[in-house]
């Protein structure tokens, strides 16, 4: 058993190297790159992809690939061939995913349908054209609660709309109605509107840039208007 001991060490000692080498090639990777990208392009981390000499760069909520050296960046998605296994995409996914509990439901315009058991949560503008055409939709879906988050991004306009909604008597109706059939908003917009405003905060902090955006009990998130059969397909996996 002693005789191990040395060799146990110097394998210790060298897992311990590498990983540290490892640790400063990404790291200079990641202050090279940031450097020709400028401000603009925030670089999050820099870590080694699949593939040997290929590192994985998140910008934002988004991944890219660069060499060793900071040279290249290439977009794209990388694909396990045996297995069909996109490794991009899953990367993507896990990224973007979110803790479903750090989202404040007393914020939202709560909407059920049947026994409400499947969950999902929406981050719309009330002039959104793909939100509202997400709402049709989502008329199909049964044993549904669905989370409406207002953010008035797009216009003045939306800012007005969302006060009023957040103020009506019956928020949940007015919401639907407006976005289904246009049917007029009207009523005072001068109620505590607190949360569009804590909604707006959480969408930056969230890294979402655009409406609609989709999330899931599992803290997964689709961007854009997904299709029903995607959205049924997600909430068939969470059971």
């Amino acid at each position: 058993m002693n005789k191990l001991l040395p060799v146990l060490l110097y394998l210790a000692l060298s897992l311990g190297f590498a990983n540290l080498s490892h640790a400063q090639s990404e790291q200079k990777i990641k202050t090279e790159l940031q450097g020709k990208l400028g401000a603009n392009a925030k670089i999050k981390s820099v870590a080694a992809s699949p593939i040997a000499g290929i590192y994985e760069v998140q910008v934002g909520n988004d991944v890219f690939y660069t060499d060793v050296n900071g040279k290249y960046l290439l977009q794209g998605e990388i694909i396990e061939v045996a297995t069909g296994k996109n490794i991009t995409e899953q990367r993507q996914s896990d990224l973007n995913r979110i803790k479903w509990s750090d989202l404040p439901s007393a914020n939202a315009i709560k909407v059920v349908r049947g026994n409400g058991s499947r969950q999902l949560a929406i981050f719309a503008d009330p002039n959104c054209g793909y939100c509202k055409r997400l709402e049709k939709s989502l008329q199909q879906l049964d044993n549904v609660t669905i989370y409406n988050y207002l953010i008035p991004i797009l216009s003045a306009d939306s800012v007005q709309k969302a006060k009023q909604i957040w103020c009506a008597a019956d928020p949940s109706k007015t919401y639907v109605d407006w976005m289904l059939n246009g049917v007029p908003i009207t009523g005072k917009s001068d109620c505590n509107t607190g949360a569009i405003e804590k909604n707006l905060v959480l969408a930056k902090t969230l890294g979402i840039t655009g409406t609609p955006t989709i999330f899931f009990s599992d803290g997964s998130r689709f961007p854009g208007a997904a299709q029903l059969t995607d959205i049924e397909k997600k909430l068939a996996s969470l059971k």
